[in-house]
């Protein structure tokens, strides 16, 4: 098991801070202790995964922004990179904010 590195995790790599509301007569919010403190919204360990998961996502999407650049030679970068969004989008594997980031990645990883 891969040891975790909160220090990998890029400055621009999103952060999900809306907390969960629970339900009932009063007002509660669904906190998390993590680190000796509770943390509404996403935790470090939690963002660590999503970006984990987001980064070996854009390296095995590396080939298929290849293949279709390829395949589409008349089609610019942003114009490849828009047919990857709407392939990964239905998915449904990423938020809108981790797709923004990589995508992201992906352009820099191209060095397109």
């Amino acid at each position: 098991m891969q040891k975790i590195e909160l220090t990998d995790i890029p400055d621009d790599f999103p952060w999900h801070t809306l907390p969960a509301a629970v339900p009932g007569v009063q007002p509660k919010l669904g906190v998390v202790f993590s680190g000796g403190v509770y943390i509404a919204g996403q935790t470090p360990e939690e963002r660590y995964e999503r970006w984990f998961i987001c980064e070996d996502l854009a390296n095995q999407l590396l080939p298929v922004a290849r293949k279709d650049a390829t395949k589409h030679p008349g089609h610019s970068p942003e114009q490849t990179l828009r047919r990857v969004r709407i392939s990964v989008s239905q998915k449904g594997w990423v938020s809108e904010a981790e797709m923004d980031w990589l995508l992201r990645r992906i352009k820099t990883l191209l060095e397109w």
